[in-house]
């Protein structure tokens, strides 16, 4: 018989199922699967995570979240000193990562990246193509290195990265990539390298399930809305409330709700999901 999925609050689960197992508090867990014999199982347990990105915002998130799952997680980031800091925040909560300092645009990086993550690991199951920058300006004032720079970390960066996990992936014949477009695929005015950056994505996305999926690859997107994260942070008070106005659940999102469906994606319970794109925004995406 598979094992039997709940979603319960951990302290009921904990109570009625598990007994007194202790929990990093830093981590929300409430979706959790029972065995057979009604013990914890970890949704991520031994599987290798990587995370571009993921030193701070919505890729930490997903680093956290993944090494409460049981996931062994490398981070891989331009800033080290950022990855650095997550990586050590899981290991002291009793966890395994590593911190690697990488550039996205780059392909030597991202092969040594991915070659560092096998060495340390063995393998490599899972790959969150989560870094992304951007430039804003108007499209008619916005110079050729504006409009360069967001394409090649953000389009650019996870072709790269896609490409070297393939390696690892065909071997091992199973893997899961999850990319990151946005919800301004839709049109966002000064935005017009990052909302391109992103449409490319989700053609990537698409295009890569159909190639990959031979060798049991599944690969999916996800396009968040407006997320509190650094990059948000910067935005005007004026920019926030026209933001807010645009969202039919009245607030943004967190990088943790980002991370329950990466968590999803990148677990057993999206076995037959591949090539699909999910809009992650409050609704914003509705009616346009």
């Amino acid at each position: 018989m598979a094992p039997v999925s709940y979603t319960m609050t951990m302290i009921n689960a904990r109570e009625k199922f598990i007994g007194p197992l202790i929990f990093p508090p830093i981590y929300a867990i409430e979706s959790i699967i029972l065995s057979e014999e009604g013990g914890y199982k970890m949704r991520l347990k031994d599987k290798v995570a990587l995370i571009t990105g993921g030193g701070s915002g919505i890729g930490a998130a997903v680093a956290r979240r993944f090494a409460a799952e049981g996931a062994l997680v490398a981070i891989g980031d331009v800033n080290l000193q950022g990855a650095e800091a997550i990586a050590l925040e899981i290991r002291k909560n009793g966890g395994r990562a590593l911190a690697i300092k990488v550039d996205v645009r780059v392909k030597v990086e991202v092969s040594g990246m991915i070659d560092e993550v096998v060495k340390e690991f063995g393998r490599l199951d899972i790959l969150i193509n989560n870094a992304g920058v951007t430039r804003d300006n108007l499209c008619a004032r916005m110079s050729e290195e504006e409009w360069d720079f967001v394409l090649d970390v953000n389009l650019k960066g996870t072709f790269l990265c896609s490409q070297a996990a393939y390696r690892p992936m065909r071997k091992q014949k199973h893997g899961r990539i999850v990319n990151t477009a946005s919800v301004v695929v839709r049109g966002n005015m000064g935005q017009i390298n990052y909302s391109s950056s992103k449409a490319g994505v989700i053609g990537l996305t698409r295009t890569l399930a159909l190639e990959y999926a031979r060798s049991n690859i599944t690969v999916n997107c996800i396009a968040p809305g407006f997320i509190e994260t650094p990059m948000s942070a910067a935005m005007t008070e004026k920019t926030r409330e026209l933001a807010l106005e645009r969202i039919p659940l009245s607030r943004m999102g967190t990088p943790e709700e980002v991370a329950d469906l990466h968590l999803f994606l990148a677990s057993d319970e999206a076995n037959y999901i591949t090539g699909q794109v999910i809009f992650l925004d409050g609704g914003a995406s509705l009616g346009i």
